[in-house]
């Protein structure tokens, strides 16, 4: 992930008459202690003859000494060196446990060897009032120094002054700008008086044109690529040596910081000094940098020629789904973490956190104009796992597949950014004025609760000497909720509680509400801290004979109805947004007024009783609408053009939760939800390569404005992903066209091809693979799996033909799961394929999870191109090989890049020769060793490098030749790490 730059530097002197030179030294050749590595120098003086000695000065810097024996007219130096830009982190060192802290003290033995660099000056009035500011606190060195920095960078605006020598720290501080060399020597000044041995550094900066251009408000950095002579200080760390300081930017130097000299004072730091007779000289600089090479990296991993190549290639591939009838379409699970704050649980470990939902929220907002216009947005309850208190958030945004808007107007959807004052006694408001829109009756909506008795007897429960509002519960959420209900008071209100359903009456559907009974006639919820739409006590409702229930409850449509077809009616034709009576004063219409109910008799029970309910809560001063469960996706869609109404009225933004609308391809959606560590996107289907590209892009981008990124660094600096996956998720637009379900052999086609390749498993995935990833192979828990696998596709071939999509689910459910029988966690995942039991699990959905999040759009681009070659490859001949028993050899042979690299190549080659080539003449050079070397910082496929799950030491590989009689012994690449530095495994081929 480097680049490689050439740097040329001349300068010179021409005089207006021959003139006697004396000795000339020049100190233009990197110092030994440079950390950007030097490919190649070359130094040229001219005019000759001449005489070069190199040698090194006191402080070991390179300088050549230079000696005209005759007279000369002009004096050029010249150099060319040619650096790789790799990526330095500035960080990256330890210190000596007893300078770990300012202040400290240096060795006896140190001190006596750094005295130079110690050497003071008496500060004038001016130094001594910035000393005076830095504290001298105890606190982190490193924090320390970066703040002594910055205060010098604050206080000296950068000018370019040519007249030689530099200013005194007095005099730069009165100016209150100067050079480059100027901020170094007074931060050198700074850091001696603070204690520090310090010395003044003379090189080059080269700074290129940054792929990306922050978003934060940073410096962008050059428009140009840039290099010139500069100064800085570096400062002496026990434990760490030489750090830079810049002081002109205020910050640590780093891969662009090129050293020359390092001295204790800026004189013998000189680039050029010598004698000359005296005579009228012209002076001449020039400078320039230039690219020679440029790896692949995680900001630019492919060239334009290369990035075109994969257009076409896609172009190719959707050109032969069209033609072969595949109706194929491809979504994803992209995952993102944040770019700042990457320590905090949140990003590492916890699915939820106090700035993910916020995180989520952003970027679904940003996402919606440019995939969903006209969306409306939903929180819905997510996940829930053993150990988590409460369900995860699940924001989602639902558009219609015509065109006609859902939701009109987003500046009446609050997001978590909003700040509010909403009561309780606007809720009820709200909840009346919804209750008419929707034709039902509103002394129907009943104030809501918590339940007093309940926190009356926790509070008398608690230790005599602390109040409720500071209870100091050991639960931290148990703790909030007393402090929060305490002090607003238990007598107030949570909410507004509307029973709503919709029904058939006359020919035509309807909203219809009733009265809820309750023993003491008042609506307690459910202790807790979920929305009060999940704790409503469905419980305490008169008792109805479950099964008699049943037969009046609505029913999720089935994925596979015809009613699916039909056009969905327009707003303007819903009957919830039809507007209300003009000038209704108060009085209910006859078709309005409640319909009285008797108490429920003892013994007896009424099916007719609606238990479902919509509710109107304020919380954290936005208005929040709970939606009751529906399923029929134009009644979801009229009550949300009725809230809408309403929220317009009202002048309230509102956010709308509880329910999500039925599954229908007619609403369309995409959602934003937490994952431990990450935020996922589940990105709504795409049909077409373009689609795909388009929609990739957007993401990425739109994830970075926000403040997300699609890479984190692990705690030695190595570069690495999300930690989350890159899923794709395979089916069609319907699930009746699902290229899975018209023909099974395509999954198995899918599942044989992976298994024979293990690269494709493996190069792709994250650091954690095995059976206890998140996505085993079949053959990583249980060899006598394959065994089954075979039992299986030997059944899919004795049924023959088109056999019923049950039939496919059964035969390899219990097969593509891990070890513990989930069928969720493993490579292929066929949950949503065809599951008989669950109308969400019919959808003809196969999930890929072995892909982790690549760090840009491109190289995830690439990855779904390898999928969509193999399915149009398998579609058009079906993989009938048999299933290669790769035994322990599995992960002692495809962890090592050699056979890894081979069994790629074996791979892209059978693809090539069913006709969908994708590296090779006439094909895109996609999975070049120089791509696959564009991440190796990152540790993922696109490196050979195995160093990422292996610790220090050295591995050894046994190998038989063909032509070897017995096996033989080599030392394998110094990028091979054994596991541990005490054993190595043996390794097989």
């Amino acid at each position: 992930m480097s680049i490689h730059v050439a740097l040329t530097h001349k300068t010179t002197y021409s005089y207006d008459r021959a003139v006697t030179l004396g000795p000339q030294t020049i100190r233009l050749r990197p110092a030994p202690h440079a950390r950007t590595p030097i490919l190649a120098y070359s130094l040229k003086v001219e005019p000759r003859p001449h005489f070069i000695n190199w040698q090194q000065d006191p402080q070991g810097n390179f300088q050549a000494r230079v000696v005209f024996p005759e007279r000369v007219t002009h004096f050029d130096v010249t150099v060319d060196l040619v650096a790789d830009m790799a990526t330095i982190n500035p960080f990256d060192f330890f210190l000596e446990p007893e300078a770990e802290n300012f202040p400290f003290a240096y060795d006896p033995v140190l001190d006596q060897e750094l005295a130079p660099f110690r050497k003071l000056e008496t500060p004038g009035p001016k130094l001594a009032a910035l000393l005076a500011q830095i504290p001298r606190h105890e606190r982190r060195m490193v924090d320390m120094l970066v703040e002594v920095n910055q205060l010098v960078q604050s206080r000296i605006s950068y000018i370019v002054r040519l007249e030689p020598g530099v200013w005194e720290p007095e005099k730069a501080l009165t100016e209150g700008r100067g050079s480059c060399r100027d901020s170094a020597w007074l931060l050198v000044q700074a850091l001696r008086h603070l204690g520090f041995a310090a010395r003044f550094c003379s090189g080059y900066l080269i700074q290129l044109v940054a792929d990306q251009k922050p978003v934060d408000g940073g410096p962008e950095g050059p428009a140009a690529d840039f290099t010139d002579l500069h100064a800085w200080a570096e400062v002496y760390l026990p434990g760490a040596g030489w750090v830079g300081l810049d002081a002109t930017s205020g910050l640590m130097a780093g891969e662009g910081h090129i050293p020359l000299a390092a001295t204790p004072d800026p004189q013998s730091a000189a680039p050029i000094s010598g004698l000359v007779e005296k005579a009228e000289t012209e002076f001449g600089f020039e400078m320039a940098v230039t690219r020679l090479r440029e790896t692949p990296r995680v900001t630019r991993p492919y060239t334009p020629a290369t990035w075109a190549a994969i257009q076409a290639a896609g172009a190719k591939v959707d050109a032969a789904i069209e033609a072969q009838g595949l109706r194929l379409t491809m979504g994803g699970e992209p995952t993102f973490v944040a770019a700042t704050d990457r320590e905090a649980a949140e990003w590492n470990t916890d699915a939820l956190g106090p700035t993910k939902r916020a995180y989520a929220g952003r970027l679904l907002r940003r996402l919606i104009p440019l995939w969903s216009k006209g969306a409306v947005i939903h929180t819905g309850q997510g996940k829930q796992y053993p150990g988590e208190p409460l369900p995860r958030f699940a924001l989602s945004a639902h558009w219609r597949a015509d065109g006609e808007p859902v939701w009109r107007n987003p500046a009446l959807l609050a997001s978590d950014d909003d700040k509010g004052t909403a009561t309780a006694a606007e809720a009820e408001a709200f909840g009346r004025i919804l209750a008419e829109r929707l034709q039902v009756p509103p002394d129907l909506l009943r104030a809501a609760h918590e339940d007093v008795h309940y926190y009356l007897w926790r509070e008398s429960r608690l230790p005599a000497n602390v109040v409720a509002e500071d209870a100091k519960l050991a639960d931290r959420l148990e703790r909030a909720r007393f402090a929060r209900l305490f002090r607003g008071g238990l007598s107030e209100p949570t909410g507004s509680v509307l029973p709503l359903r919709r029904v058939v009456q006359g020919g035509e559907r309807r909203w219809q509400s009733g009265r809820w009974f309750f023993r003491d006639d008042t609506i307690f919820l459910t202790p807790g801290d979920a929305p009060m739409g999940l704790r409503l006590p469905l419980s305490s409702l008169p008792w109805i004979d479950p099964a008699q229930l049943a037969k009046e409850a609505d029913s999720i449509t089935d994925p596979f109805s015809p009613d699916r077809d039909r056009e969905l009616r327009p707003r303007d034709q819903l009957r919830a947004s039809l507007p209300l009576p003009e000038g209704r004063d108060g009085e209910l219409s006859a078709d309005q007024q409640p319909t009285p109910q008797a108490a429920p008799e003892v013994g007896m029970d009424d099916p007719a009783q609606v238990r479902t309910a919509l509710c109107v809560e304020p919380r954290n001063g936005l208005l929040h609408v709970f939606f009751p469960p529906l399923f029929d996706v134009e009644d979801w869609l009229a009550l949300v053009a009725a809230v809408e109404a309403t929220a317009e009225e009202t002048g309230q933004k509102v956010l709308l939760e509880g329910y999500l609308p039925p599954r229908d391809p007619r609403l369309p959606h995409f959602s934003v939800t937490p994952d431990p560590g990450v935020i996922e996107v589940n990105i709504h289907p795409a049909t077409s390569w373009p689609d795909m590209v388009e929609r990739t892009e957007q993401l990425y981008e739109q994830a970075r404005q926000v403040g997300l990124a699609a890479e984190k660094f692990m705690l030695d600096g190595k570069h690495v992903g999300t930690g989350g996956g890159n899923h794709v998720v395979m089916g069609a637009a319907r699930p009746e066209d699902s290229p899975f379900l018209r023909r099974p052999d395509l999954l198995r086609s899918l599942v044989s091809f992976w298994h024979n390749h293990p690269s494709l498993s493996f190069l792709f995935s994250g650091l954690f693979i095995g059976p206890t990833s998140q996505h085993p192979r079949v053959d990583e828990a249980r060899m006598d799996a394959l065994r089954e696998l075979d039992i299986a596709f030997g059944e899919l071939d004795r049924i023959g033909g088109n056999p019923p999509p049950w039939m496919t689910d059964r035969l390899f459910r219990n097969i593509l799961a891990d070890m513990t029988g989930n069928t969720h966690r493993t490579e292929f995942c066929i949950d949503k394929m065809y599951d008989p039991n669950s109308s969400t699990g019919r959808l003809g959905l196969v999930e890929f999870r072995a892909f982790e999040m690549p760090p840009h759009p491109e190289m995830s681009l690439a990855q779904m191109l390898l999928m969509r070659s193999a399915l149009a490859a398998f579609w058009r001949t079906p993989y009938r090989q048999s299933l290669v028993r790769w035994g322990t050899g599995l992960h002692d042979r495809f962890m090592l890049p050699h056979h890894a690299e081979r069994d790629f190549a074996g791979a892209l080659e059978e693809l090539g020769q069913m006709g969908f080539p994708l590296e090779g003449s006439g094909s895109p050079r996609i999975w070049s060793s120089a791509s696959r070397r564009s991440a190796k910082s990152r540790s993922r496929a696109w490196s050979w490098s195995c160093a990422t799950r292996w610790s220090p030491g050295t591995c050894w590989v046994r190998s038989r030749p063909p032509a070897a009689p017995s096996a033989t012994w080599t030392a394998a690449s110094s990028a091979c790490r054994p596991r541990s530095a005490t054993g190595c495994p043996t390794v097989s081929s």
